[in-house]
Parts: structure tokens; sequence; C-alpha cells
């Protein structure tokens, strides 16, 4: 039995599930979200948990039974709670700045690259060199914030770039002489 598949997910005050044939929708104070999920992966909601099962050991069961418990819960945590991601810019001149719903990214190339703010995802700049994403849905921010890091993905040598801010880069030893 799969350890993730087998325990419940717990339904915070505030939390709303609704089920509609294979159709999960998940309300909550931060937003809503729906998502469709396998038809061979039962859920039973009771009091404040909801329970996962699937009806044999086949190897698509067990791959959708722990997968199926992780995506309800993520949707749980999010509608709650929220996520956010924490990018830092390092480099001379690299700055971000927010401009109304838009975030300008200026990181040494030829022009300003901007991104444009999402449903349920949202940009903070608390200062030039810093840059949080948040929203209710993890896929969404886990996205935007990897296509944020893509514009100038940290390099090696110096470790001038856009980085996560748990992020640790290897550095590499440059050509000395002898």
């Amino acid at each position: 039995m799969s350890r993730i598949g087998k325990a419940p997910v717990t339904i915070p005050a505030g939390v709303t599930i609704e089920m509609d044939g294979q159709t999960v929708t998940v309300k909550g104070p931060k937003g809503e979200l729906t998502r469709s999920i396998s038809p061979n992966i039962e859920l039973s909601i009771e009091e404040n948990e909801i329970t996962f099962t699937r009806p044999d050991d086949s190897k698509e069961n067990r791959s959708l039974h722990g997968t199926t418990r992780s995506i309800i819960n993520n949707m749980v945590v999010g509608v709650s709670e929220g996520y956010k991601k924490e990018l830092q810019l390092i480099g001379v001149g690299y700055r971000a700045q927010k401009q109304g719903k838009k975030l300008v990214l200026n990181v040494g190339l030829s022009h300003p690259v901007e991104f444009e703010e999402s449903e349920g995802v949202s940009f903070e700049v608390p200062s030039n060199t810093s840059i949080i994403v948040q929203g209710y849905n993890k896929e969404k921010v886990g996205e935007l914030a990897a296509n944020i890091r893509e514009v100038r993905p940290p390099e090696p040598y110096k470790g001038k770039g856009i980085r996560y801010v748990d992020e640790y880069v290897i550095r590499k030893e440059g050509k000395t002489g002898k």
C-alpha cells in the first residue's frame, strides 16, 4: 500500500470540497480549484478527512494512488494557506520592478523582460533585487517562478543571474595560471 496514498487529507476550517463524478472542486478563503481525477481511485469524505482507496494493486493504480492524494492535498493547502516562491537577482544592474500587474526585469539583456500576472498568481517586489511569486495554485506558482528564473539562470563562475532564495549554486574555479 502506498504510504502517501493511505494517509488521509485533513480539511481545515473554511474549506469545502465538492465531488461531481470524477471532478473535485475545492473552495477556500484564497480561491477555488477544480480538477478531474482518475476513475480508478475512489475518494470518501468523512467529517474533516478525505481518504483514498484503489481497487487493486496494478501498476497504474498504485502510481495513481499517491499522486491523486498529493494533488488533492496541494489543492486544499493552496486554497487555505497559499504558496509562494522567492527569487533573488544577483548581478550589477540587475533589478526588478512591478508596474501595475506586470513584472519588469532588467537583467543585462538589450530589452526589459515583462511577465503578466495570471489568475490566482501575483507578484510582490519588496526590493529591486528580490521577487515573491505567490498564489493558491501550486503548479502555476512554480511554473511562473521557473519561467522568471529561465530568463537569466545563475551562471557557475560569478553566480550572476536569477535564483531561488534557498538555491545553492555550485561555483567553478575560473582560468588561473599554474
